[in-house]
């Protein structure tokens, strides 16, 4: 199915809406060994979640098909291929309002010449033009109170995740769930991917002092910086030294494997979230979800990926607990690489993908 999509896909990139993979009334969905029902029945408590967002509840899907912040094509498949799977019907059944974008453009950039990087990072030219729409974009949604949801594309689109996020609620907390800090800046990278610098390049005192070629917007319109308080890592498993010395130094809160191995996911949730919370109770939060946090064995399609990460259930409680408080508000889930596996590997982690994004949105067992 994800190989008749590809295929599609590199014959005309905006012409695959004919394309149909699962249904939702496809009850039974395989995911790994075993078989699991994965109904899309919405909590029944919906009334208490996701207050920052204005009622009635819009889901604005934004599909950011970025593939410039790393060196595997294949990233841009995502946004496409959750839609033809799904996705739109799944929100609508958990009680959103929907409202689907066309896909951003990241390839016009390429029509402009680009400037000279930094150091080594690649394509900072590419991945500078195509993450400033994505923060216009964003920070255009949340002004008018609704839910921003970003499918990746690779995780430089955080950069503009996040950039429109702290424009438009300055006061945001973030949980990035990630094995990978992506806490690097181009003088700090040791692989120049720019996948690995969203949060350096947004941070307070790690942000480098002037702009890198093709960011000028984050040093003259998106200029809010996130302070390390007002992050929280969960899921760290595959650190730079460069970004563990920043870590420690500034007092980032960090949960990785080790912790959740320690303590259980419900206690390491319960502590970041109470982290972010602890001075503002109502505070906005925004998850940035790499979908290379779970352990590879359930989801082989990404790039960067590293054993010993989230179980099937820890991937799932995470988004439910961040979900369950209410002040969840906008997210991304990004790195979905179907060209990096078999086709039942790819299959294995769209679903997986989907099911994380409906644990989000407001899914319930009971």
């Amino acid at each position: 199915m994800i190989s008749s999509a590809i295929s599609c896909w590199r014959q005309n990139r905006v012409g695959c809406r004919s394309l149909r993979f699962f249904s939702t009334d496809q009850a039974i969905k395989t995911t790994g060994p075993g078989i699991v029902r994965n109904r899309i029945l919405p909590t029944v408590k919906r009334e208490e979640l996701y207050r920052p967002v204005a009622h009635p509840h819009t889901c604005t899907v934004i599909g950011a098909p970025m593939t410039y912040g790393q060196p595997f094509v294949g990233t841009d498949h995502g946004p496409e291929i959750l839609r033809q799977r799904g996705l739109r019907s799944m929100l609508t059944a958990l009680g959103w309002r929907v409202e689907d974008l066309p896909d951003l453009d990241f390839d016009d950039a390429t029509t402009h010449k680009p400037t000279a990087g930094i150091g080594n990072v690649r394509n900072p030219w590419l991945v500078g033009k195509g993450t400033e729409k994505l923060a216009k974009l964003v920070s255009d949604t949340i002004k008018k109170g609704r839910f921003p949801l970003i499918l990746g594309g690779d995780h430089s689109i955080g950069i503009g995740s996040l950039a429109g996020v702290l424009s438009a609620r300055p006061h945001t907390g973030v949980i990035w769930v990630d094995a990978h800090a992506d806490l690097n800046t181009p003088a700090m990278s040791e692989s120049g991917n720019m996948h690995g610098m969203p949060v350096g390049l947004l941070m307070e005192g790690v942000a480098p002092s002037e702009p890198v070629p093709g960011f000028d917007w984050l040093y003259q319109t998106f200029r809010n910086r996130l302070p390390p308080d007002s992050i929280v890592y969960v899921g760290l498993r595959d650190v730079d030294p460069a970004e563990r010395e920043l870590i420690r130094d500034l007092g980032i809160s960090a949960f990785t494997m080790h912790e959740i191995d320690r303590y259980g996911i419900g206690n390491v949730m319960e502590m970041a979230i109470g982290h972010l919370l602890e001075k503002d109770p109502n505070r906005p939060l925004h998850l940035s979800y790499d979908i290379d946090a779970v352990d590879p064995v359930l989801a082989p399609a990404t790039g960067t990926t590293v054993r010993g990460g989230l179980t099937f259930r820890e991937a799932h409680f995470v988004a439910e607990a961040i979900a369950q408080t209410g002040n969840l508000a906008s997210a991304d889930i990004v790195e979905f690489n179907p060209t990096l596996t078999n086709d039942a590997g790819a299959d294995e982690t769209a679903e997986l993908t989907l099911q994380i994004i409906t644990s989000l949105m407001g899914k319930s067992i009971i």
